[in-house]
């Protein structure tokens, strides 16, 4: 394996295309957490963004409507976990895991009734994410290299990172939101609307989930696997630890989970045992946790 310019900016290229899926799953988990909702159903939250948008795609070949049902149903998974935490006072654990567990088997079954398949569904008929080239851009060497390939979603979440910080940090409701994770029971004295803007939060939360799911199954691949996720909803829970639940911080971490994915891809061409480096992620995951918990209780050792 040569190393050079050239593949340095094909690895990054990966990264990207490896990143964008958690990160907007890690969106997702840092606004729950700013309004207090431990959400860990984004796991299956995403599997059904991914499973409908193949639905639709089939039924429909158009990708506008692929992407918009990937995201609704997203939406909707995650507005029935928001109703069982907040309305029913449930556990958001046992929710959570409920969630992830019944759209696993749901898909399966559905790939079944619906594709008559089991395991994997693809089909020449289906549309993929279209890619965009950058004008000027494209023709630069090694930029040009880096980012191509990618598909609008890609760049929206790059936006999306941006823009919901500008909303947190920046706007009057971005605030209220913050206020209801530093103290709900003070947010509710002030005439905030908590279970509200926790409602719509974790349902919005959905919307991005479901656009990683999206991207999951019409990126780089135009096909539904079943449990095609493969934890990402549980790394994006780690990232969202690693950044802190801020949305800069939740990019950086995003990238190094994405870089840790493409290093497992780009180490699969070596003579390392594939089971090696298909771990590579889940390895730096629990190693980013535990540099995370050391770092932290220095931190309340030195105060």
């Amino acid at each position: 394996m040569e190393l050079s310019v050239d593949y340095l900016a094909v690895v990054a290229n990966s990264t990207l295309r490896m990143m964008t899926p958690i990160l907007l799953v890690t969106l997702a988990a840092a606004i729950c957490t700013r309004v207090r909702i431990f959400n860990i159903a984004m796991e299956g939250t995403m599997l059904t963004g991914a499973f409908f948008s193949i639905v639709a795609n089939y039924y429909t070949h158009n990708v506008f409507l692929s992407v918009l049902a990937g995201a609704i149903s997203g939406m909707i998974v995650s507005a029935i976990v928001g109703f069982c935490i907040i309305k029913l006072k449930a556990s958001p654990v046992v929710v959570g895991m409920a969630t992830n567990t019944m759209m696993g088997g749901a898909t399966t079954y559905l790939l079944y009734i619906i594709f008559k398949t089991k395991g994997v569904f693809t089909d020449p008929s289906l549309v993929s994410l279209p890619k965009i080239d950058l004008p000027i851009i494209k023709d630069i060497p090694v930029l040009g290299t880096i980012l191509s390939g990618l598909t609008f979603i890609d760049y929206l979440a790059f936006i999306l990172a941006i823009g919901i910080y500008i909303f947190l940090y920046k706007t009057v409701l971005g605030y209220r939101l913050r206020a209801i994770g530093i103290n709900k029971e003070a947010a509710r004295s002030l005439g905030t609307p908590v279970e509200k803007y926790q409602f719509l939060t974790i349902s919005l939360s959905g919307i991005l989930c479901g656009l990683g799911g999206v991207l999951l199954s019409m990126g780089t691949v135009t096909l539904f696997m079943q449990n095609m996720t493969s934890g990402r909803g549980y790394i994006a829970m780690a990232a969202n630890n690693l950044g802190k639940s801020h949305p800069i911080g939740v990019l950086l971490s995003s990238l190094f989970f994405g870089f840790s994915q493409a290093a497992g891809n780009v180490l699969q061409n070596t003579s390392l045992k594939t089971q090696i480096t298909a771990s590579i992620p889940y390895v730096a995951t629990i190693v980013a946790l535990i540099l995370f918990s050391i770092q932290n209780k220095r931190k309340k050792k030195n105060k």
